[in-house]
């Protein structure tokens, strides 16, 4: 059950520890679309997290791994000039693969990050890589996304009753 634990877990992407990662050796970060960069009714790339993700492309390859479809993540990647993958099927691991194999990262040195256990974190668990977990920026979800949820509210309920892991109580 610990295996689908985040490497670490942050209240939100503005508050990660970037200077870490990249003396850690990370230099792409990987990250889902939908309540992770912005909520889901967000037509467009949020001010403040282009003002991040901009300057964090002085120091770190930038990539956008979504579940969701081309024409949602299209205007993130023109507004931020990152690359990305739509209907990236995560879990699966088949879109990590290929930024992997396509930009020639190492897998020390990529790192995914999202707003889900049973999607972002898992399919980073299953290809090796770091994980960041990070709360969902709204509430407003897909409706298959609903059923993730549950799941993953069922592996959190087990998690706290063990004092594996906590939502809310965030670590490095």
């Amino acid at each position: 059950m610990a295996y689908l634990k985040p490497s670490r877990y942050y209240k939100n992407i503005y508050l990660i520890d970037y200077t870490k990662l990249k003396e850690e050796g990370i230099k792409c970060l990987i990250f889902d679309l939908d309540n992770t960069l912005g909520k889901m009714n967000n037509l467009s790339c949020p001010e403040e997290t282009k003002k991040l993700l901009k300057n964090l492309q002085k120091d770190f390859f930038i990539f956008i791994c979504s579940n969701n479809t081309r024409s949602r993540i299209n205007p993130y990647l023109r507004e931020l000039g990152v690359g990305g993958i739509s209907w990236s099927l995560k879990p699966s691991t088949r879109a990590l693969k290929k930024i992997k194999h396509d930009y020639k990262f190492s897998k020390k040195e990529m790192v995914i990050i999202g707003d889900q256990i049973v999607t972002d974190i898992l399919a980073g668990k299953r290809f090796k890589i770091k994980t960041i977990l990070v709360d969902p920026l709204g509430n407003k979800d897909l409706k298959v996304t609903g059923i993730n949820r549950w799941i993953e509210n069922k592996i959190l309920d087990k998690y706290k009753t063990r004092g594996v892991f906590e939502r809310g109580k965030y670590y490095e």
